[in-house]
């Protein structure tokens, strides 16, 4: 779980550990294989895979054109990572919603 949360900090100097490990329970089994793991923005079925299961059905968010903007913004504030963790990501988007205390 540290992993996680210094990773999600190197974004959100803020992060609050009970809301990565929120994550963390959420995406379960998908953590335990690296490929699973890692988000990639080159992948647009990853990217639909995102913006579905995540951004709209887990953080309830029905503009898809919105969530699509913000994974593009994760895209490219996380660009400079070769090793996109998933729940960085997802943790961004959250935060980028508004949603981080609704999880």
């Amino acid at each position: 779980m540290a992993d996680y949360l210094a990773d999600v900090r190197k974004y959100d100097a803020t992060a609050d550990e009970e809301t990565v490990n929120k994550i963390v329970k959420h995406l379960g089994i998908a953590l335990r294989n690296r490929d699973s793991s890692l988000v990639s923005c080159s992948d647009s079925s990853e990217l639909d895979r995102v913006r579905e299961s995540w951004c709209m059905k887990k953080l309830g968010e029905t503009d898809g054109a919105k969530c699509d903007s913000i994974i593009e913004k994760v895209c490219e504030t996380m660009s400079g990572d070769n090793s996109k963790g998933r729940v960085t990501f997802y943790y961004l988007v959250a935060k980028h919603l508004g949603k981080l205390s609704s999880l």
